[in-house]
């Protein structure tokens, strides 16, 4: 509770407010506010200034809102079973250095450096007291280097055990990708994860530490995760985890006994695929480049159908039937067995890769033109054959097209080399002939085409939950600025932790019948503050929230609160 305290410097009385909660058990001043000298006091108190004085505005909601979805799962108290305080260690556990750090993930993530003057804005003082002194980098690193892979290993296991039961989401399909982050780790710094291999930020200078995420369809929570060195390649990694990863799915309670996994063309293996074909309960559903199947991508149009999905229905509803999905099933033999085989068409996709191959295959032309005008005026550098094919196929490699599109042809007389050119009608042809077309492949034959196709489609909600951990504020996953493998593990289960979080509160909200996203939803939970203030005239400082808006009240009400007309937050009734 706060009250009036009155501290001497300098041989001079100074009025501040304290307020004192229980930290560790113990009573500690957990804020203390300068108000002034007592000539200030005595205008205070005789009314020379506002009805109301705002001592101290702190943020409220979202952190609040981060802290209530833990409730039930106690993060802290998972970590701490697994890894115990030490005889004699003080100040915050190693389970409470993890929550607080998923706390500020969930809200907006900043670095170790800043996080205790980050939370010394906000209200955490009266949502779950901390010493905010201990916050500090240095405790950071003493803290997690006690936790070693297999405790970090045990704890995940335990973590997403509690989700699971939780929220119970269906575990029929199982959506599996994986990404990386960025890290600025010197060269010479040993690492085993960060290691230099292709970027999905373009950032192929730097290091990259992969993640891979397994989530289940239409809930997007996620169930696994792993996490791996930037060189490895999808395929391997997931050749890597299958064992573990449909082990600890199985051993789920309710898990389903027909589990379909959905993966993208770069997990494609014979080794993983013969391993999923001995599984008595593991299925996939995965992408297969046109690259390597031209001749099925460039299966007639007359031969496809529209499929009867979701998409579909909408769009006929609206008037739009040009612009279903179209899809051709047949089977062939692929990684020893034969499959299922869907090719898919989308009218939108194939105008959009026209238009860039179009104009591409221009750019190419021009290109030619001024190498042909080059040659016949017998410019410098232009009279070596070998090399006016090197440079062209230069210019194609930067447009990713490939050279064979057009056909050169040189000739030598007595006045020198001579340049033409023609475009292969033939591979043009071929070439737009696979336009919007994808390539599914399944073991499920006895799958609806309609279901195979919305569980490959589904594939975006796995990479939604990528795209959220690389936000700037919420998660905020990249870069990574740890330099051990140690801390990187500790780093990404704590954004891995706050993805799972944030997306729990989304489906708390839908639940409630709020649709809303989880950006919105913390953005606007940001702006309800706690206030300190002093009304006129008023011995004793109180505390109160401010009066919510319309959405604000929305998302207290989807978890059972509300705030009443004297800014006290009330609960469920017990």
């Amino acid at each position: 509770m706060a009250h009036f305290h009155i501290k001497t410097k300098k041989g001079r009385p100074y009025l501040c407010v304290r307020e004192i909660a229980r930290v560790d058990g113990k009573p500690k001043v957990i804020s203390q506010i300068y108000i002034g000298s007592p000539e200030k006091v005595t205008r205070l108190l005789g009314g020379n200034v506002a009805d109301m004085l705002s001592l101290k505005v702190e943020e409220f909601g979202s952190l609040w809102l981060a802290h209530q979805i833990d409730r039930d799962i106690d993060l802290c108290g998972i970590i701490d079973s697994v890894v115990p305080r030490a005889e004699r260690e003080t100040g915050p556990s190693v389970g409470e250095y993890f929550l607080y750090c998923v706390l500020n993930r969930m809200v907006q993530a900043v670095s170790k450096n800043k996080l205790a003057d980050w939370f010394r804005k906000t209200a955490i003082q009266h949502i779950r007291p901390v010493e905010l002194d201990g916050l500090t980098s240095k405790c950071y690193w003493e803290k997690w280097d006690r936790v070693s892979e297999a405790d970090l290993h045990d704890i995940a296991r335990k973590f997403f055990e509690r989700i699971w039961h939780g929220e119970a989401p269906s575990a029929d399909c199982l959506l599996f990708d994986t990404t990386n982050y960025y890290t600025y780790i010197a060269s010479q710094t040993d690492s085993e994860l960060a290691q230099r291999g292709k970027s999905k930020a373009g950032k192929h200078h730097l290091r990259q530490i992969g993640l891979g995420l397994l989530v289940a369809r239409d809930s997007r929570l996620p169930l696994y995760y792993s996490v791996y060195p930037g060189n490895l390649h999808d395929s391997k990694h997931f050749a890597a985890v299958m064992d573990e990863m449909f082990g600890v799915v199985c051993d789920l309670h309710n898990t389903k006994e027909r589990l379909t996994v959905v993966i993208d063309k770069g997990m494609n293996a014979d080794d993983n695929y013969g391993w999923i074909d001995k599984h008595p309960r593991v299925h996939f559903i995965t992408t297969y480049s046109t690259y390597y199947a031209q001749d099925l991508a460039a299966t007639p149009l007359n031969r496809f159908e529209p499929a009867d999905t979701e998409e579909n229905r909408r769009v006929i509803k609206e008037g739009h039937e040009d612009e279903c999905l179209l899809a051709y099933r047949t089977r062939g033999e692929y990684w020893g067995k034969e499959r299922t085989v869907i090719v898919t068409y989308t009218p939108a996709s194939a105008r959009k890769q026209a238009y860039t191959f179009a104009e591409k295959l221009e750019a190419m032309r021009q290109e030619l033109l001024e190498m042909r005008a080059k040659v016949r005026d017998k410019a410098p550098h232009w009279r070596n054959e070998e090399a006016v094919r090197e440079r062209y196929i230069r210019f194609c490699e930067q447009l990713h097209m490939a050279p064979q599109l057009y056909e050169l042809e040189f000739t030598r007389s007595p006045d020198g080399l001579a340049m033409s050119f023609r475009k292969n009608v033939y591979l043009v042809s071929r070439k737009e002939a696979m336009f919007g077309k994808n390539i599914i492949i399944t073991d499920n034959t006895d799958w609806l085409t309609s279901d195979i196709i919305e569980a490959s489609l589904a594939r975006w909600q796995v990479e939604d939950r990528f795209r959220l951990s690389k936000d700037h504020d919420l998660v905020g996953t990249s870069p990574v600025r740890h330099w051990t493998d140690s801390k990187i593990r500790c780093h990404l289960f704590t954004c891995v932790v706050a993805m799972t979080y944030l997306r729990r509160i989304e489906l708390k909200m839908a639940a409630a019948g709020r649709t809303r996203s989880i950006e919105e939803v913390m953005n606007d939970m940001r702006q309800l503050h706690y206030v300190l203030s002093v009304r006129k005239g008023s011995r004793t400082p109180e505390r109160q929230l401010e009066t919510p808006n319309k959405t604000q009240s929305e998302v207290l009400s989807a978890f059972g609160y509300h705030i009443d007309e004297s800014g006290v937050l009330q609960g469920p009734a017990a």
